[in-house]
Order: structure tokens, then C-alpha cells, then sequence
């Protein structure tokens, strides 16, 4: 699969002491994407933020946090995350769902030989 021209690029905020039975939450994320046939996600962890609770973590040194933000990012097509925000509904009790368009320049897949 090819994309280019306007998407919709979507942030998935959650901790990364989430689970989703027995496994990081972000993990089971990537892994239901992947199966539902997305182009790609990318997990990317923080080494400081606060949510809703405003409890501050942090990676410094004196103060090592067992659950430091994450975001996993994934661009694709409106339809194809829409059919998949039930899902993450479910998954995700703690945390935060952005959408916003992309435009994509350009995405090269791997040619098959």
C-alpha cells in the first residue's frame, strides 16, 4: 500500500506501565495495527510529562519513573483508523486520542521481488 496526498496522522497517549492483558498496553496497540493492516506506527517514549492526574514522571536519575509517557504515532487513511477506534476505545482506559490531518510527501514501500 502507496500513501500520499492528505491522511490522518493519529497520537495514542498512554503510560508505559498500561496493560492490555498481561502485555504493555502499547505493545498490544502495535501489534492490533500491524494485524489490521496499517502502513506503519512508531512507539516514542518520553522522558517526562504529566496526564490528567498531574502526577509529573520522569526518567532523571533520583527519581526513576516505572511509567513514563508514550506515544504511538501512525499515519494512514481516515477510513482505516476510523474502523479501528472502537477497538482502541476499549484498550485504552488511562490516556488520549489525537487526530489531526497530514499531508504525506512521500512513502516508498519495500518492491517485493
Amino acid at each position: 500500500m502507496k500513501l500520499e496526498g492528505e491522511q490522518t496522522l493519529m497520537r495514542i497517549f498512554v503510560g508505559e506501565s498500561d496493560r492490555w492483558q498481561r502485555k504493555p498496553l502499547y505493545e498490544a496497540i502495535v501489534e492490533m495495527l500491524k494485524s489490521e493492516g496499517f502502513a506503519g506506527a512508531t512507539v516514542l517514549k518520553g522522558v517526562m510529562g504529566f496526564g490528567a492526574g498531574s502526577v509529573v514522571h520522569s526518567d532523571r536519575l533520583l527519581r526513576l519513573s516505572s511509567d513514563l509517557p508514550v506515544v504511538i504515532e501512525v499515519v494512514e487513511s481516515a477510513e482505516m483508523i476510523e474502523n479501528v477506534l472502537d477497538r482502541l476505545d476499549e484498550m485504552v482506559s488511562g490516556g488520549m486520542i489525537t487526530l489531526e490531518k497530514a499531508r504525506v510527501i512521500r512513502y516508498r514501500p519495500e518492491e517485493k521481488k
